[in-house]
């Protein structure tokens, strides 16, 4: 439950800047905007904000809602609500702009429960940070059922949207997911659609994307007997198809169904000198653990992280931590 110190800083603020991690996700902007909408029902100001890029399709819609730049004024007497992420340094470019103002943190991430370096240099923090939520709108739904009972149907419809955004719509849940599907059943209750929230996710999509998506499975590579799946995106394949043909659910997706896979690595060269890496993992394997090696993060079963370099000179790093990964399981069986 949500600690009362940061009911306190809730309660006792009348305006607030609503803060997430550049290149939100669903439940990044679910998060943000039912957070808006339970302070305005409080009576206070609430102002969402992002550095965004809106890369992914599916929250491509809510990108005019978000205010990148606050001014002086907007600032002025404000409180910040940080979601998703740990620190204040995730939020990219909207970084200067929320600086020195009281702050508290909500988020889902186990890198967040080690954070050190907090909310940057926002005086006066608190945090509500729980590594086992399956996502941070399941840590605002808390919030919201706390301070004011009911949900309402905008509401439920963003919470469901983040949910089912880190859950995989529900795939990666496991034993212990009773309590996740017990605050689905409260969001449906109010309002929401599952079938609505599925099309607005997985829905949308363009050829280009079906096309890449091909094209990247034709290049998967097995390594360690299968156990793991690389592939590659190569600078020319974003020229060409865009940022909107990606569809990088329904890849890994795929490539985890593969027999025997136990772990899944995409590296895309964004740029002439630097690639993202994104890591899946079925069962046990934790691949935040590898995230972090590289200076990224993120969950034990999907992860991320930037890497300097081609995928030529970054493949070949990624590989040697995930063949000492695999001798360690041999060694221990």
């Amino acid at each position: 439950m949500p600690s009362q110190a940061l009911l306190d800083f809730i309660r006792t603020g009348d305006k607030f800047l609503v803060a997430g991690h550049k290149e939100p996700d669903g439940d990044c902007i679910g998060s943000q905007l039912a957070l808006c909408s339970c302070l305005r029902r409080l009576g206070k100001t609430a102002i969402p904000c992002s550095a965004g890029p809106f890369k992914r399709t599916e929250v491509k819609f809510y990108t005019d809602l978000f205010l990148a730049s606050p001014t002086e004024a907007e600032k002025a007497g404000a409180r910040l609500i940080i979601v998703d992420c740990s620190s204040i340094s995730r939020t990219g470019d909207l970084e200067p702009f929320i600086q020195g103002l009281p702050a508290a943190i909500i988020d889902h991430h186990a890198s967040g429960a080690n954070n050190e370096e907090g909310p940057g240099d926002n005086p006066g923090s608190v945090s509500f940070i729980d590594p086992k939520a399956p996502s941070t709108t399941f840590l605002i739904q808390k919030i919201i059922e706390e301070l004011l009972g009911k949900l309402t149907l905008e509401e439920a419809e963003l919470l469901l949207f983040g949910l089912c955004t880190d859950t995989g719509f529900f795939r990666h849940g496991d034993d212990g997911s009773a309590e996740t599907f017990l605050a689905a059943s409260r969001l449906i209750r109010a309002g929401a659609s599952p079938n609505k929230t599925f099309r607005a996710i997985n829905g949308g999509k363009n050829l280009n994307s079906r096309h890449l998506l091909g094209l990247l499975l034709s290049r998967a590579q097995p390594y360690f007997g299968g156990r793991l799946i690389l592939t590659v995106e190569e600078l020319e394949d974003t020229q060409r198809f865009g940022l909107e043909g990606r569809d990088s659910d329904n890849l890994y997706q795929l490539l985890q169904s593969v027999e025997g896979v136990e772990a899944v690595v995409v590296i895309r060269q964004e740029k002439p000198d630097n690639c993202t890496v994104g890591f899946r993992s079925r069962d046990q394997l934790d691949v935040a653990a590898v995230a972090a090696h590289f200076g990224g993060g993120g969950h034990r079963k999907a992860s991320g992280c930037s890497i300097k370099g081609t995928i030529n000179t970054v493949k070949p790093q990624i590989l040697e931590v995930f063949s000492k990964i695999f001798n360690d399981i041999c060694h221990s069986d």
